[in-house]
Parts: C-alpha cells; structure tokens; sequence
C-alpha cells in the first residue's frame, strides 16, 4: 500500500465519471472539508486488512504530532503501478475506513472508482507531506531491498540550519525571513514527500522544444532524447568530463552489471539506499549498477597503489546508472530510473588529506554548476553527518558553510546508518517547491576495508584509503531538468525563458525575407558555421511573422530577418533574445559576441539538416 499523507488546510473534491464497471455509487457535487489530513491511498497486489489496519495505526500515531483527528481516504491509483483488482482495492478501502473509525478518527472516505475533480491547499509546515509505504509481510521476504533502504525508512534524523558563523539552529526555530528556497529545501527534506501531485512545467517544455520524452516502449523512467536533446546532453556530458580530466581524474570504464552474490558487492548493496534491477543469466543473478563505484573499487582493489599517488582519482561517466525508483516518484527528467552519472572517487590517504580532497571538490562542483548555467540563488545546501564526526570535526563542517556563503540544512544521526560519516549535497529547488539532488560527495570509511583496498604508506605498510565519492554536476538528465525549471521560472517573472546560449541547439537563426535572398543567406550562414557557431535557415513557405513567432518559441537567441536592405548595408536586424531588443550590428560583431560569450565552453555542431524545410518534426 502507498499513501500519501497531507495535512491540508482544506479539499474540495467532485466525482466527475466512473472510471470502472466496480465504482461506487456517489452523487456528483462538491464535497469540502476543512482542517484535515488528506490520505491519498494506492491499494497494492497483496494487500490484506492485515496492512489496512496496520497503515490506520501508523497513522493515528503520526497524529498525535499534528494534533489533528479528522481524515480523509482518498483512493488515488496513481501512486503504484502495482494495483490490486478493483473488488479487492475497495475491500481494503472500506477496511480501512472501519479501522479508522474504531480508533477513535473523525474517518471520511472519497468514493472508489471515479475520475474526481478536486482542488487541495496544504499546511506549509516540514510535517504536512509525508509518505508511506506498509508492505505484507509476504512481500517483504520476496522483494530483495537493500538493508540501508530499510534503515532509511526507519531512520530518525535531527534537523537544523547552520550558519557560516558555525551557529546551529534546530530547524524549527530559525528565522526563515530572506531564506524562501531554505525553507523550501528543509520542508521537502523533512516531510520525505517525493511523489509529484502534478506535472511538473519541465516536462511540457522537454517536449515543445523536442529535447526529449518518455518512452513508453520501455520501463517507466527511461528517456528517449531526440536530436536536439541529444546535443545539450551531449555537452553537458564534455563540459563535466573536460573539467574533471583538467582536475586529475582518470577516465575508466566498466561495466553495468554485476553479481548480487559477490561477497564483497552484496555487501555494499546492503549499505546503499537504493532499489535495483535484477536479472537471471545462466546461474547467476546480476544487478544493474546504480553508480560506477563497484567497476573502480574493484579496479583499484587489482591495483598497485603508493602514497605517492594519493589522492588516487578515477572517474566514469556512467551511461547508465539504475535505480528501481518507486513509480509514484519517477518524473520528467528530475527522477528516472535510468540516468547518465558522472562519478569520480578519490583514494586519500588518510583523514586531513581526505577533507582537503573534500574541500576541493565541493569548490569544483560549484563553479562547475555555474558554468552549466545553476547560480547560488538556485539551490541550497544540505550537510549530513553522524553526531560523532561533527563533534570532532566542527571546524571543518562550518568551513564548508562559509565557502558556500548562506546558511545550510543539516540533518544529522546519533549513530551511522550508511558507509560514509560525512556527505553535502547541492539541491535544485524547482517551480513545485520539491528539491532535487545535484553534486554531490561523501567520506566514505568502510568501503576500502570491503574491497580490499589498500596502498603502501612511507613505512612500507599497507594501509586502508579513504574513499570519497563524488558527482561533480549530478545526473545530467537532472542538469536540463534544472535549466527548464529555471527557464520556466524567468518567464513567471516576466523574462524570456532560454536555455544558456553555449547549450542552445540553434545559436543564430537566418530568415530569409523570400528565396531570392536565400543564396545570400546560406553563405552568411556558411561564414558563422566556420567561427563555430550554431546556425540554421528558415525556408519554409510560411508568413515572415510566422518563422520569427516559431523561431521565439524555439528560444532561439539571435534571430536575424535578411532582404534587400540588409544585404546593401551589411547591417543586420539581430532579435536579441536575452534584452528583447532588435540591435543593428554586423555580421563580425555578431560573431565576436558570440564567440565571447561561449568562450571555453564545449562546441558541437547542429544534429539536424541546416534548412528546416528538410527536418521531420518529432513531437506535437
């Protein structure tokens, strides 16, 4: 059973169609109630009232903290892709409801089996969302979840802000005034919500601007990216692996699946909170990688390591990585199942040389991110630590907040539940006001011990490392995820939505006024393609007005319209997307800006024939 649980302010909600021959029957008006826990509630294959009485009491439990008795159950199949059959769902709902109201719960219930109309407004405190997952005890042997994944679930953390001063302040009682997206990070973070109740804006942008879409031919979070979407995938892909290469690490390869049963993997498994693929071959049973770290660990376990090479560093890009995220929480490109991971490890001997190591990188990992087009005021930090390592380590952690400049969230742990003691992550908040993970890096202390690891110290002696972990930009599905976002956000605000000019897929977009001019056009277009710069032709029999309209929904950053005077004056009408104004320039001043703007960023050229009477369109 899945259920999303709201303390909502108020819903409103209408029975609109029955979607199912076994729906209830129901009047179609509105129904309001006020001051109330919404439980949006997926009934599971396997479910029994064993698990409906058993969610009932998890949460009247969790009550107690709300100070609330009134729910509301609202069956909701959009939570699993696992439904039990409808008979059997709407037993559980109804057994639900008894439960509820034998325990004392003001219990009322949305009717089964229609298509409902409803509006929500939900409680702004870190409480108001959660979600919960009540398993049968039969599934929870069959299904093969890592230990930390368990422990997750279970896992009690302390909340709070720490400042660049070193002060640390329990959550609840920091002023958040100045601090919107903190307090956004901390309420997502805490509630543990990750589902999305709505679409978030950059799915329809991913397919408008035909970057990329669902696959519905596959599992549900694998992508299919098209022309365009392959290119800024692809750049983002060189700008990450260009800039680790520069800062020492060597690019290796391994490969994506592994043996469950492997004494040293299985043991790691156990200590990753992560769901995985599992597959049958011959006799063995294999899981598919969820980050590159089994291929180098047990690369650098074959190695011949000395002091003098530490810090060891060793880098993939990881085309792909698996997670079996949960259905109700794969979306868009925020969360997939299926992602490309740049994933750099460094081997350091010892402690001192593993936070120096750390400090470098999270330097790295922000002026990477704002050479990908992410600024400080899009994101937040979160640091998360054992009570032990704080301790011992305050200094260190609160230079960590100062580098970064504004306060962070903390969450900590009385004792370590995973195999690192120390981790900071870098958090996109988006127009839904949920986070997603970005860089991120961890001190890893068991890891070199499983696998073997060592390297000769100045004695002779052979030593353990240190193993940090680190994705330097996050996913990259997740980077154009967080551009979209941001670029929806800029036309909320009343600016032209774009993507950064170096990842615009057309750069420069030439309109010819009509097909005499085109000859002179293409060999405009022929000078910029020689400077590197990305440009295309719009020769469709269609209005003037109508190719600048379509080039502006493309986000196209300079859009120049060519005639007769144009080519007499060596004058352009250059559309600058950006300040929204129509600037006179040359072709070489053009170019020069250009060329300036993008300077030591990666190039490729335009996946796509150069005139777009000659391009399918792949969506819409």
């Amino acid at each position: 059973m899945r259920i999303l649980q709201l303390h909502s302010n108020f819903i409103e909600y209408k029975p609109i169609q029955k979607e199912i021959p076994q729906a209830e029957e129901a009047e179609k008006k509105v129904q309001r109630l006020e001051e109330i826990v919404v439980l949006f509630t997926a009934v599971e294959e396997g479910d029994d009232e064993i698990v409906a009485e058993k969610a009932i009491d998890e949460v009247k439990e969790f009550l107690k903290k709300l100070k609330v008795n009134k729910i509301l159950i609202y069956p909701y199949a959009h939570l699993s892709s696992n439904l039990a059959k409808p008979t059997e769902a709407l037993k559980i709902v109804k057994a639900m409801e008894t439960f509820a109201k034998k325990a004392g719960l003001e219990t009322y219930r949305a009717p089964f089996g229609w298509n409902k109309q409803f509006t929500l407004s939900i409680k702004g405190h870190p409480l108001a969302e959660q979600s919960r997952t009540i398993l049968p005890t039969a599934e929870k042997k069959e299904e093969k979840v890592s230990e930390a994944l368990k422990a997750e679930e279970k896992l009690k953390s302390f909340w709070y802000i720490l400042q660049p001063d070193g002060k640390m302040i329990p959550v609840e009682e920091f002023n958040f005034e100045g601090y919107e997206n903190l307090k956004k990070f901390a309420n997502y973070e805490i509630s543990k919500v990750r589902a999305s109740r709505i679409m978030p804006p950059h799915v329809k942008l991913m397919r408008r601007l035909e970057i990329a879409d669902y696959e519905p031919a596959s599992d549900p979070g694998n992508i299919r990216w098209y022309p365009k979407g392959r290119l800024i995938k692809s750049l983002l892909e060189t700008l990450v692996t260009n800039t680790i290469i520069e800062y020492g690490g060597m690019e290796v390869e391994t490969p994506v699946m592994y043996d469950f049963h492997h004494p040293s993997l299985a043991e790691y498994v156990n200590r990753f909170p992560a769901r995985q693929y599992l597959i049958k071959s011959e006799d063995k049973e294999l899981f598919l990688r969820f980050a590159a770290c089994f291929g180098q660990f047990l690369m650098a376990h074959d190695a011949q390591i000395s002091y003098r090479h530490m810090p060891l560093k060793l880098y993939e890009l990881t085309r792909y990585s698996f997670r079996r995220e949960q259905s109700g929480e794969v979306v868009g490109l925020k969360r997939l199942r299926a992602f490309t991971m740049p994933d750099c490890h460094a081997f350091c001997a010892g402690l001192e040389q593993a936070k120096e190591e750390f400090v470098t990188r999270f330097k790295l990992s922000i002026k990477l991110l704002e050479e990908i087009g992410l600024s400080k005021d899009d994101y937040e930090v979160a640091l998360r630590f054992t009570k032990d390592f704080y301790n011992e380590n305050k200094e260190f952690i609160t230079s960590l907040v100062k580098i970064f400049g504004k306060p962070v969230l903390v969450e900590m742990w009385e004792k370590p539940f995973f195999y690192f003691r120390l981790k900071w992550d870098i958090n996109f908040i988006d127009n839904q006001d949920k986070a997603a993970a970005l860089s991120t890096d961890q001190i890893d202390v068991e890891n070199a011990e499983r696998y073997g690891i060592t390297y000769v110290d100045e004695k002779g002696e052979k030593q353990y490392p240190l193993i940090l972990h680190c994705s330097p930009s996050g996913a990259i599905e997740r980077c154009v995820y967080a551009l979209l976002e941001k670029a929806y956000r800029q036309q909320q605000n009343g600016k032209a939505p774009m993507l950064p000019l170096w990842l615009s897929p057309t750069q420069v977009r030439l309109i010819p006024m009509s097909d005499k001019y085109l000859l002179n056009v293409e060999k405009m277009a022929d000078v910029l393609e020689s400077e590197k710069i990305r440009v295309d032709i719009d020769d469709r029999v269609l209005t003037l007005q109508r190719r600048v309209r379509e080039a502006e929904r493309e986000w196209v950053p300079y859009i120049i319209v060519v005639g007769e005077k144009e080519l007499e004056s060596d004058i352009l009408p250059v559309r600058d997307r950006k300040t929204r104004k129509i600037r006179k320039m040359k072709l070489e001043e053009l170019i020069n800006e250009i060329k300036g703007l993008v300077k030591g960023k990666p190039f490729k050229p335009l996946p796509l024939p150069r005139c777009l009477s000659k391009r399918p369109q792949f969506y819409g």
